[in-house]
């Protein structure tokens, strides 16, 4: 009887799918968010004054509390702790809440031209927000990866994952794409205005994993003989474990690998919208479109590519082949002559080929080198070496655009802005390609000796 009403739920496609679908949605309300701002530096520096050294400090505020506060590894431990219910709830309740101290303060004319700590005090307290919404939004990525190796284990693991990421692309799609026209819905300029939209999207999104903690006391019900035993797993965890993580040479490859390509493809997309005004004379409200491009082919290729790891396997190649794309396109985006915005649609095309690639591959790969007792601080240790590019290179790129590619000014919407040369920019960008593949190769070599099972498919038969 219990063997039934386990197969009624978890081993019922239907269910794993609706329990990913509810968890996918929460987090693309997270992605609309985390991207909303990309579009909207030029206007940033028109409406609010904000530089792009500003700016970069500001996008940089993702990683301030994951890395410095550690706070990413304690979501790690928390959800092998008390599991994915608790740390979902409250992964989620921060999201809001940061989102909504950002939006106060990039709407409100109290903070003046003060300064906090050297900045401006509206680049701080809307880089605290973000810092704040940015340690829900990583927490409940790790819970979410957890939920899927829960729901999808000896299954469609990397399909569901690619589907998952997929989910998250369409909120970063709809921030690329949408920003600016929102901003501008009303015919006066308001950056606040994407912000809010975003954080009562947010607020929808805690509503729908509340939905998803019925599904999942349901299916600890009906497995009651794996729960008790996945308990007992959960309990195991120690805080030595983490030395068992840290001393696993095929981890550190996956997250070394994970912090350079996530820095080539996620700080690309805080500037690309203004590469395609600079470089490639796309009207600022239209320029959007383009890097929007990336996260749609996301959308169907990532679960594609997932679920030929699944039934085929070649994870390690997969990452490799990613890495050699991820290469071309930021080196030809580097050449100063190549300028025809068509020819950045293509070059973005394949980079959302190449961004569909290792992510489909890489994050399902954790669970053939960790144990699943592990898993959440595992994941949550990865994310945390992957905020550290997150947090460090669209300073780095702020930095330099400010210091080194100022070409001059021009009008744009009635206010005086900067030009920007991005060569300089993209270089650094290839050269994080580079050093991927490396890692991919390292990778692949390790998996060869250790037996992990990278290149061998997902699906039990």
């Amino acid at each position: 009887m219990v063997e039934n009403l386990r197969k009624s739920l978890r081993d019922s496609a239907a269910a794993r799918w609706t329990a990913l679908l509810i968890v996918s949605f929460t987090m693309m309300c997270g992605y609309f968010l985390t991207d909303i701002m990309a579009p909207l530096a030029g206007l940033l520096e028109g409406q609010l004054g904000w530089s792009r050294a500003e700016y970069g400090t500001f996008t940089s505020s993702y990683g301030w509390f994951n890395v410095f506060l550690l706070m990413l590894i304690f979501g790690g431990i928390i959800l092998d702790k008390l599991g994915v219910r608790i740390t979902g709830l409250g992964a989620a309740s921060v999201m809001v809440i940061g989102t909504a101290i950002k939006y106060w303060a990039v709407s409100t004319d109290a903070l003046g031209s003060a300064t906090l700590f050297g900045l401006n005090a509206q680049v701080f307290w809307a880089s605290i927000g973000f810092a704040t919404f940015a340690v829900g939004v990583e927490v409940a990525g790790i819970t979410v990866s957890k939920i899927i190796v829960k729901w999808f284990k000896g299954k469609e693991m990397a399909m569901a994952m690619g589907m998952e990421m997929a989910m998250a692309r369409i909120g970063t799609a709809m921030a690329l794409g949408f920003s600016v026209p929102i901003a501008k819905a009303t015919g006066v300029i308001d950056v606040s205005r994407p912000v809010l939209v975003a954080l009562i999207g947010l607020c929808i999104g805690l509503i729908s994993f509340i939905v998803y903690v019925t599904m999942d006391k349901k299916l600890d019900a009906s497995e009651a003989t794996d729960a008790v035993e996945h308990n007992d797993a959960e309990e195991e965890f120690r805080i030595a474990d983490i030395g068992k993580i840290l001393t696993n040479k095929g981890w550190w490859f996956i997250a070394i690998l994970c912090v350079l390509f996530y820095s080539a493809v996620f700080p690309f997309l805080k500037y690309a919208t203004d590469l395609m005004v600079n470089k490639f004379g796309v009207k600022e409200d239209l320029a959007g479109l383009i890097p929007m491009l990336l996260p749609f082919g996301n959308i169907l290729l990532t679960p594609l590519f997932g679920g030929i790891y699944d039934r085929k396997g070649k994870g390690a190649t997969i990452m490799i082949i990613g890495a050699v794309l991820l290469i071309f396109v930021h080196a030809l985006f580097s050449i100063p002559g190549l300028n025809s915005w068509i020819f950045a649609m293509v070059l973005v095309v394949v980079l959302g080929i190449a961004f569909s690639l290792v992510p489909s591959a890489m994050w399902p790969s954790v669970p053939k080198i960790i144990p699943e007792k592990r898993l959440g601080t595992a994941y949550s240790l990865i994310f945390w070496v992957q905020n550290w590019g997150l947090m460090g290179v669209p300073l780095l790129i702020g930095w330099v655009l400010e210091k080194y590619c100022v070409t001059g000014q021009t009008i744009r919407n009635g206010l005086a802005v900067n030009t920007y040369d991005y060569t300089l920019p993209m270089l650094i960008f290839t050269s994080f390609g580079i050093l991927a593949l490396i890692f991919a190769f390292l990778l692949k070599a390790e998996d060869k000796k250790k037996g992990y099972g990278l290149e061998s498919p997902n699906i039990q038969s």
